[in-house]
C-alpha cells in the first residue's frame, strides 16, 4: 500500500499495464489472511485467550478520530482490534502524510515492538469507534511462549501481512490506477462473501484512497464515478455514509 505518487501520468501508466500483462493479486477470501480465519481453522479463539492472559493487558475504547499512538512514541506494546477500524499513517520530514493501512476486527498492529523497535515508525488513529486490546510487550512475549496455538496464529498473521505488502508492491509497479483502486476497495471490504455488499469504511475520503494507491484525487474521483455508474459500488451506506462494494467489482481487477 505504498504512498508513492505517480509521476508519468495516466497515459504512460496504461501503456506500462498493457506491456506488462500482470493480473492484479487479490486474495479471493481476504479473511483467510487474518486471525479470525485462523480461529475458524484451528478452533482457537484469540479473543477468549487474550482475555485470560492477566496483567499487562488493557481494554481501551477509542472514539472516532482519536489517536491511539503517534509516530515517534515509545514502542512498548502490541494492539489487537476487537471492533472498529484503525488507520495507520506516516509523516515525512517535510510534513507530508500518507495512509499506509486500514485495519479491522481481528488485526494486530504495533507488533514491531516485539522485534526491538524502540520508537513508533507510524501513527495509529481510530477511524470509527474502536474497542482495542493493548498488550504490553512482555505480556505478549509470555503469551506467545505459553500458548502454541496463539503463537502459530500470530506467526501466520505476520507472514500473511508480509505477503500482502509484496502484493501491494507488485500492484503498484505493474497495474493501472483503476485496477489498483478496485483491488484496494475489495481488500478494504474484506471481499469474500459473494453477492453481499459490505461497508468499507465510513466516510473514507478520495484523498485517502489516492494516497493508498499512488495517484491523484481527480483520478480516483473519475474511477469512482465510473464504478458507481456500472453498479460496482454505491454510497448508500446508511447514516454513517459508508461506501458499499459489490463483488462484481472483481471484474475490473481480472479484466486485461
Amino acid at each position: 500500500m505504498s504512498p508513492a505518487r505517480q509521476s508519468n501520468g495516466a497515459s504512460q501508466e496504461s501503456t506500462i499495464a498493457r506491456q506488462t500483462p500482470v493480473v492484479p493479486i487479490l486474495q479471493t477470501e481476504p479473511g483467510t489472511v487474518g486471525p479470525v480465519a485462523a480461529k475458524k481453522r484451528r478452533g482457537f479463539d484469540p479473543h477468549a485467550f487474550l482475555a485470560t492472559i492477566g496483567e499487562g493487558r488493557k481494554f481501551v475504547l477509542f472514539p472516532r478520530k482519536q489517536r491511539i499512538f503517534a509516530q515517534g512514541d515509545i514502542a512498548d506494546a502490541v494492539f489487537y482490534v476487537q471492533t472498529g477500524k484503525v488507520k495507520l499513517t506516516v509523516v515525512s520530514k517535510i510534513g507530508k502524510e500518507a495512509t499506509i493501512g486500514i485495519l479491522g476486527e481481528g488485526d494486530f498492529f504495533g507488533e514491531a515492538a516485539l522485534a526491538g523497535q524502540a520508537l513508533r515508525m507510524d501513527s495509529a488513529t481510530a477511524m470509527t469507534d474502536c474497542a482495542v486490546l493493548r498488550i504490553e510487550k512482555q505480556a505478549m512475549m509470555e503469551a506467545l511462549h505459553r500458548k502454541h496455538e496463539f503463537s502459530d496464529l500470530f506467526v501466520a498473521y505476520l507472514l500473511a501481512r508480509n505477503i500482502r505488502y509484496e502484493e501491494d508492491l507488485v500492484d503498484q509497479l505493474f497495474n493501472s490506477s483503476e485496477k489498483r483502486l478496485a483491488r484496494i476497495l475489495l481488500l478494504l471490504a474484506r471481499f469474500g462473501k459473494e453477492g453481499v455488499p459490505e461497508t468499507v469504511v465510513p466516510k473514507i475520503s478520495q484523498e485517502m484512497l489516492a494516497e493508498m494507491i499512488g495517484t491523484t484525487r481527480s483520478r480516483v474521483s473519475f474511477f469512482m464515478n465510473r464504478f458507481r455508474k456500472l453498479g460496482f459500488v454505491d454510497y448508500s451506506g446508511g447514516p454513517e455514509g459508508g461506501l458499499q462494494v459489490h463483488s462484481s467489482l472483481l471484474n475490473v481487477v481480472l479484466h486485461d
